[in-house]
């Protein structure tokens, strides 16, 4: 798994400068607007870095004839990558995006990748396989839509995403799940070389749509197998607190700027500043301090939950 960890980092990190020459070759950046929280010349290949990774690992575990994940998984997730990646050279309307999501939730379900225990809440555990369905896309969509809200600021999304994924390994050791983890471990070091290029001060390198919902389409799926496999006995809370564990910053960032939209009575998916990293940069702390508060003190929250919830 080490091997493969570090593969998959040389791999992304060549992509991404590949790629990058490319999208600047054909004039391809990131747009900036009133919305933007940087001046800079910036591309969108981040998420085609993590894609091509994952890919080409998982071709290469099809030559060998060595399947140490669901290989399956690599349809709707390249169907998620594509679209946000047009939407990143072309842009495409938020609804027609939210109706994709909504299909590819239905894929994952149709591959057994959806919501069969709610482990307690409301006194819950196992639900009927429609109502599982309906709860399974919810969720799905959410996840995908909270990383790409998330996708704000210099390496918070990136930050967010990976600290969500080590929590599900974490709490998948003591199962029998190693195909997962090696995933999970794949797309966390396909990753970590964004860190360098999101912080540089010229020609930087985003994650872009493509990025952001690729891996709230990894995470979803990280999360839907790990409230399905955990025991109860051993991780002490219901399906949505273990959700948010998982996913704090994002979901709750999502929720307060969608029932601030609304309230103004615009849509949910309508882009603004409203987001709470926004707000922390109004402030006058820079990208690198604001990402250190946020993903600081919700990982905090997060690992005291683990600790505490932990038998």
């Amino acid at each position: 798994m080490l091997n493969l960890g570090v593969l998959s980092f040389l791999i992304s990190l060549t992509v991404i400068f590949i790629s990058q020459r490319y999208f600047i070759k054909k004039n391809i950046f990131d747009t900036v607007n009133y919305r933007s929280s940087h001046d800079a010349l910036a591309t969108r290949n981040g998420g085609l870095s993590v894609f091509t990774t994952i890919v080409i690992i998982t071709l290469y575990l099809y030559y060998n004839s060595n399947e140490l994940f669901d290989f399956s998984l690599i349809i709707p997730l390249s169907i998620l990558f594509t679209i946000g990646l047009y939407d990143d050279i072309y842009q495409v309307d938020f609804k027609l995006k939210f109706i994709f999501q909504i299909i590819i939730a239905k894929i994952l379900i149709d591959q057994g990748i959806l919501i069969e225990n709610l482990n307690g809440f409301f006194g819950l555990y196992e639900i009927p396989y429609m109502i599982s369905q309906l709860l399974s896309i919810f969720l799905i969509v959410l996840i995908i839509n909270a990383v790409n809200f998330s996708d704000g600021i210099d390496g918070l999304a990136i930050t967010e995403v990976i600290k969500g994924l080590i929590f599900i390994i974490i709490l998948l050791q003591d199962y029998t799940f190693d195909s997962l983890n090696l995933l999970l471990l794949i797309t966390i070091c396909s990753v970590l070389p964004l860190y360098f290029f999101n912080f540089k001060k010229n020609n930087k390198v985003f994650l872009g749509d493509s990025g952001s919902l690729l891996l709230g389409g990894i995470i979803s799926v990280g999360v839907i197998y790990l409230v399905n496999t955990i025991d109860s006995s051993s991780f002490n809370l219901s399906t949505p607190w273990i959700i948010l564990v998982c996913l704090l910053y994002p979901i709750i960032d999502l929720i307060q700027v969608a029932f601030v939209r609304i309230f103004k009575g615009v849509s949910p998916f309508v882009a603004d500043r409203l987001h709470i990293h926004h707000l922390l940069l109004n402030r006058g702390f820079s990208h690198l301090k604001t990402l250190l508060i946020i993903s600081g003190v919700t990982g905090i929250i997060q690992v005291l939950v683990i600790l505490l919830f932990t038998n």
